[in-house]
């Protein structure tokens, strides 16, 4: 049996690529609410799983441990001092969807702009306990892994996490209402 070429690997790289470039900034940009951080996040995460690639390719759980390498990226970038005292609040603009009505599309734009912006509020470590265990879909024993913590961790900080998005939105919502109101 003989083992494919470097050209063939590569190949399957960009294939793959291609398929979760896409999925994987989603989680970036939940996790850090940068679009540019969240490419480099995404940009590091690929170098990372490229280096690996020839061992990993054939997995079952490609992009499980694809979603496992940005996860530590990010949590690695979050580490760093000078990332903690760095203010995140700049505008990012929303993709207009070319189905629905203009009322629908206004609601859901303003309703996406309100979650990502309380989203942001929420403290990093809770954040991605809510996005992991809620976009990403990973299991309490999955997330605990991810975030090198307790199972019972994970369940406190998505509880808190969720309070937090929950207290967020509701101001938000709020601050909008005031604001019309005007």
């Amino acid at each position: 049996m003989s083992l494919p070429s470097r050209s063939d690997d590569d190949a399957r790289f960009e294939t793959f690529v291609a398929r979760s470039n896409g999925p994987l900034t989603g989680l970036a940009y939940l996790l850090c609410g940068d679009r540019h951080f969240a490419n480099d996040l995404v940009q590091n995460c690929l170098i990372k799983l490229y280096r690996v690639w020839p061992k990993v390719q054939e997995s079952a759980s490609l992009d499980a441990y694809a979603r496992k390498i940005l996860l530590r990226c990010w949590l690695n970038e979050w580490r760093r001092p000078w990332r903690r005292s760095e203010a995140r609040d700049g505008v990012v603009p929303d993709r207009p969807s070319v189905e629905g009505e203009p009322e629908s599309r206004v609601d859901q734009a303003h309703h996406n702009d309100v979650l990502r912006t309380a989203l942001a509020r929420v403290p990093a470590r809770q954040r991605a306990a809510v996005v992991l265990r809620y976009w990403s879909q990973y299991s309490v024993a999955e997330t605990a892994a991810v975030l090198r913590c307790s199972e019972g961790t994970v369940k406190s900080q998505t509880a808190r996490g969720l309070a937090a998005l929950r207290a967020a939105m509701a101001q938000l919502d709020t601050a909008t209402l005031e604001e019309l109101h005007l």
